[in-house]
C-alpha cells in the first residue's frame, strides 16, 4: 500500500530566505524517509499555492494526502486558514491535516542546539538567562503554549527563561532582555528565536536583541525539527493526532 503524500504547508513570506529554509527542511525530511513523497505549498506570498499543489496531485492520480502545517502553535492559521483551503481540495483526494509541530521536547532540544551553536555551552546554563522570542499571536492558546515552552526550557537548567513576542503580544524581545538584567540580575542574556525560518518578524526579534550577549539562529532545518516533522506525518498517516478539516 502506498503511503500518503506528505504536503508541508508553510506560511510563506516575501523574504526569499523563508522559502529557502523550508526547502532545506523538506530536503532533509526526504532524506530521513527515503521513498516518502514530500511536497511543499505556501499559504501566501510564495508559490506553489496549496490549491495548486492539491490540483496537481489529484491530476497525477494521488488519492491520499497528509497536510502538515509548518507551524509551532495552533493559532489562527492552523485552526482556520489551513482547514479552509484543504476543504477546497479536489473530491478525488482524501486529505488529512496533521497536528502542528509544537509543543514538543524536540523543539526544546532544537532551541538548545541553536544556543550552543551561538557559543554557549551546557556549563553556561546556570548563569545565563534566555529570552524565548516567538513571532507572536492574538490566540490565547498559542500564547499559553509559548509560556509553557519557556517554562520547559527553564527546567533544563537555564537560570531564567522569559517569553517574548515580535508582534501582537507583549513583552517585546528588548523588554524581556532588560527585565532579565534589571529584575533578576542576570549577567549573561541570550535571545533564542522560537521561529522556524527567517523573515520580517525574526528580523524584528534580532533587532530587539541588541542588549543581549548572545543571539541564536532560527530553528530552521535542525535535526530535531526534521524528526518532529516526520513524526507528526507518521502519527497522522496512522490515523492518530488528526485535525478535522470538514
Amino acid at each position: 500500500m502506498n503511503r500518503p503524500v506528505l504536503l508541508v504547508v508553510a506560511h510563506g513570506s516575501r523574504d526569499p530566505r523563508h522559502a529557502a529554509t523550508v526547502d532545506a527542511l523538506v530536503r532533509r525530511a526526504r532524506a530521513l524517509r527515503p521513498g516518502l513523497r514530500v511536497e511543499t505549498a505556501f499559504l501566501d506570498f510564495t508559490l506553489p499555492s496549496v490549491p495548486g499543489v492539491l490540483e496537481r496531485l489529484a491530476a497525477e492520480g494521488v488519492r491520499d494526502v497528509v497536510a502538515l502545517p509548518l507551524l509551532l502553535t495552533r493559532a489562527f492559521h492552523a485552526k482556520a486558514d489551513i482547514p479552509a483551503v484543504l476543504r477546497q481540495a479536489p473530491p478525488a483526494l482524501r486529505v488529512r491535516q496533521a497536528e502542528v509541530l509544537g509543543p514538543s521536547p524536540l523543539l526544546i532540544a532544537a532551541v538548545e542546539r541553536r544556543l550552543y551553536e551561538a557559543g554557549l555551552t551546557p556549563g553556561d546554563k546556570s548563569a545565563t538567562g534566555v529570552v524565548l522570542a516567538s513571532a507572536g499571536s492574538t490566540d490565547p492558546e498559542a500564547i499559553a503554549v509559548i509560556a509553557e515552552t519557556a517554562r520547559e526550557l527553564r527546567r533544563t537548567g537555564w537560570c531564567s527563561v522569559r517569553p517574548a513576542f515580535a508582534s501582537a503580544s507583549l513583552p517585546r524581545t528588548e523588554d524581556a532582555v532588560r527585565a532579565l538584567r534589571a529584575e533578576e540580575g542576570v549577567r549573561r542574556v541570550a535571545v533564542a528565536p522560537y521561529v522556524l525560518a527567517p523573515g520580517r518578524l525574526p528580523d524584528r526579534i534580532a533587532a530587539g536583541a541588541g542588549g543581549a550577549d548572545v543571539l541564536a539562529d532560527v530553528l530552521g532545518p535542525s535535526p530535531e525539527v526534521v524528526r518532529l516533522l516526520v513524526g507528526r506525518y507518521e502519527e497522522a498517516a496512522a490515523g492518530r493526532a488528526l485535525v478535522a478539516v470538514s
